[in-house]
């Protein structure tokens, strides 16, 4: 007997009624290729905070739920944490990505959808990132169907780099299911997650060219890709933006773990300053400053030979293909937990009156 939901319905309930009242015209294409029975892999692109909200979307027809993987901070969190697992969701550790990919094939194995962000982080570009293999991986292992699915029109109300507007209404919202694909055991990953990457490119060419809307003027163009007349980032300007924002966090990160390194790798430069200073000024020191110029002296190298870089954050990253490990990083999830969010835009949508029940809701 399965297992009773407590958590997660109301949370359906609370969306729908938020959709209701904002007025979103959702419209879902291609629900008939969920599954309604049975494990399946549910591979969505990635461009707003709430993809997991319109991505759940997509099973409700097929009266299913997804298991959605989150990070791990998601989790830790006092008020998400609870409601996320409440909803048996999948908390994904970086630093020990291998539990959380066990624990899908788990979900996967009982019957369960399970959700994936392959491109790891939300598309600045609004175009489809190169994607991790872990979605390709899990399905590979436990014999289920791969599902690609495609979001367009989310970005609108909140995505990275941009305010939120979570009141907006009357915002149009695709999602469009693909066809399923099947990935066997011994099949190169590299090569489906290629064609992963195809088919979710050609959905997101579909959803784009249908859209109902269109900018308002060039400063409402922001949620267009470049290559559609938009003011997005291209992909190459993206993928530098998220370099400098992961460097960034990795400063950060070693500032807060030890703060001391910073400041000793920051005397060595302040060191250098004082002797380029003592060097510009005329040769007429007297004897008696002779000691404490000796001192000032020797200071920036004693300084320098103590100082200790900040160390690099960065991930190691897994190879694709063959019978390597699998990937460690097979989904990133929004900053905000599903129920959070909802509870969110609920709460907002409540103040808002309702003008007409949202389409495919």
């Amino acid at each position: 007997m399965a297992e009773r939901e407590y958590v997660y319905p109301p949370v359906i309930r609370a969306m729908k009624v938020a959709f209701r009242a904002l007025d979103l015209k959702v419209e879902v294409r291609g629900a008939d290729r969920i599954p309604r029975s049975g494990g399946a892999v549910l591979a969505s692109n990635h461009i707003s905070y709430l993809d997991f909200i319109f991505a759940g979307a997509a099973a409700l027809p097929a009266r299913r739920r997804v298991r959605f993987m989150a990070k791990k901070e998601v989790f830790d969190n006092r008020i998400s944490g609870p409601l996320m697992r409440g909803m048996r969701h999948i908390p994904v550790d970086r630093e020990a990505g291998l539990s959380s990919y066990r624990q899908a094939l788990e979900c996967l194995k009982s019957g369960e959808i399970v959700g994936v962000f392959g491109e790891a982080t939300i598309s600045r570009s609004f175009m489809i990132k190169d994607l991790k293999n872990g979605a390709v991986r899990m399905a590979q292992a436990t014999d289920v169907p791969l599902i690609p699915v495609v979001l367009w029109g989310t970005q609108r109300i909140w995505t990275k780099g941009r305010p939120k507007k979570l009141l907006q209404r009357h915002v149009p919202i695709t999602v469009l299911v693909g066809e399923p694909m099947y990935p066997k055991k011994g099949q190169n990953s590299a090569e489906l997650s290629a064609e992963l990457h195809k088919r979710l490119s050609a959905l997101l060419d579909e959803a784009q060219s249908t859209y109902p809307d269109k900018p308002a003027g060039p400063a409402d163009s922001w949620w267009l890709p470049a290559h559609l007349g938009g003011t997005a980032p291209t992909l190459e300007e993206a993928a530098e933006l998220d370099a400098r924002d992961k460097a960034d966090k990795a400063d950060s990160t070693a500032k807060a773990e030890d703060p001391a390194k910073s400041e000793n790798a920051a005397k060595p430069e302040s060191a250098a300053k004082s002797e380029q200073d003592k060097d510009d000024k005329p040769a007429t020191a007297t004897a008696a400053s002779a000691p404490t110029t000796a001192s000032a002296t020797a200071a920036p190298a004693t300084t320098a030979a103590t100082a200790t870089p900040a160390p690099s954050a960065a991930p190691a990253t897994t190879e694709t293909g063959g019978d390597k490990e699998p990937d460690p990083e097979p989904a990133d999830a929004p900053d905000k937990a599903p129920a959070t969010a909802a509870a969110t835009v609920t709460t907002a949508a409540a103040k808002e009156s309702a003008e007409g029940p949202a389409e495919n809701s």
